[in-house]
């Protein structure tokens, strides 16, 4: 079976360091030599595939370049060097600000980490589930954007009167529920969840975790999940990629890399797991 997302050797990096203009020019005017920025790898040369129909668990500590990968992954940033295939298509050319106008936005969707941060506080939850559909899916007709909105509002169990609510009007839950609704509004092949329960409260996480599984059952979609919460991929995962330092260091089916970790970051993470005292 082809792969549904292929990316090899992936490469993003930032320069750091790099003087003003006025001091780059006094530099070369003292030394004769030009200042040569420093490099941060941010990700470092990663290569992974996603199967239709499959979970991938992203996991490692803060700063091993997760969010950096999501975000490189899902085009809003430019890769430094690399591929990235999707659906057959190589999006990793397309320059990010280009993405957004393409087929293969609509079937590559991403849920961000804090769904406070990523709603527009103008917009009323019906309007933030509506935008996608009228941008990607050009939908203009009033009526019908209501109706495809109520569908997508019924899938996440987000009640039709919280629709005409603005965020601060919501709960940590129900904007979650926004933030999904607007993921799979699309009814996108892929969808990349940063972090989505990192924000919310335990009790509120199992619904929104029990949510999402059940959504990838009834919807056919992939995802790749990435968390900190190592017994939540284990949980929904059906294989588990370690990222350090902007690598991945281990791959493999959950149950393996859980109970016979190779590398030493991944047993350094799983022993940092919280025991269960009886």
């Amino acid at each position: 079976m082809s792969p549904l997302l292929e990316v090899t050797a992936l490469h993003k990096h930032f320069s750091v360091g790099t003087p003003s203009i006025v001091g780059a020019l006094w530099q070369r005017w003292r030394t004769g030599a030009r200042h040569t920025p420093a490099v941060f790898r941010a990700v470092d040369g990663v290569s992974l595939r996603i199967a239709p129909g499959e979970c991938v668990g992203l996991v490692g500590e803060s700063g091993s370049g997760k969010s950096t990968l999501v975000r490189t992954l899902v085009r809003l940033l430019d890769p430094t060097a690399g591929s990235i295939h999707f659906a057959g298509q190589d999006i990793g050319a397309i320059p990010a600000r280009h993405f957004a106008r393409t087929p293969e936005r609509a079937r590559l969707q991403l849920v961000f980490q804090d769904p406070t941060e990523s709603l527009n506080p103008r917009f009323t939850a019906l309007d933030a589930i509506a935008e996608p559909l009228r941008c990607l899916a050009r939908i203009r007709e009033r009526r019908e954007l209501r109706q495809r909105v109520h569908e997508v509002a019924d899938l996440v169990g987000l009640p039709t009167e919280l629709l005409s609510r603005f965020p601060h009007q919501l709960s940590g839950g129900q904007k979650a529920r926004v933030g999904i609704a607007r993921a799979i509004a699309l009814h996108p092949t892929l969808l990349v969840l940063d972090e989505p329960t990192s924000a919310l409260d335990v009790s509120v996480q199992a619904i929104i975790l029990h949510l999402l599984a059940s959504l990838r059952q009834r919807l056919g979609m992939s995802y790749l999940f990435v968390s900190h919460d190592l017994n939540v991929v284990r949980l929904l995962s059906d294989r588990v990629l370690v990222m350090h330092r902007g690598q991945i260091v281990e791959e493999g089916a959950v149950d393996t890399v859980f109970t016979h970790p190779e590398h030493p970051y991944t047993r350094a993470l799983l022993a940092a797991l919280p025991a269960v005292r009886t």
